[in-house]
């Protein structure tokens, strides 16, 4: 079971219907604009959420901090991807709660 502390990060960061969006948009395959198989850069996901890259910023720090998301810098771009593994570690430890 996960510590209680991950799972009520975990827990706010899903609560916000555009972080829901953002990590929907992390399954695509294909199409991140630096050729990447997985994942988006923040500009892919600026204008696949309609959002100012300030705003963006915002949402993918927590989504960071809450370990939803791997972020990784590749020259001027950053690149993120979803951790999935941690993603369906927390559901199992949800469902355990419940």
């Amino acid at each position: 079971m996960p510590p209680t502390s991950n799972l009520d990060l975990f827990l706010h960061a899903i609560a916000d219907p555009t972080r829901r969006r953002i990590l929907n948009a992390l399954k695509e395959k294909g199409a991140c604009s630096i050729d990447k198989e997985t994942g988006l850069c923040a500009s892919d996901i600026e204008q696949r959420v309609k959002l100012a890259q300030p705003t963006v910023s915002h949402h993918m720090r927590i989504l960071v901090k809450a370990n939803l998301v791997e972020a990784k810098r590749e020259g001027h771009w950053r690149w993120y991807r979803r951790n999935d593994k941690f993603i369906a570690e927390m559901m199992r430890g949800l469902k355990g709660q419940l």
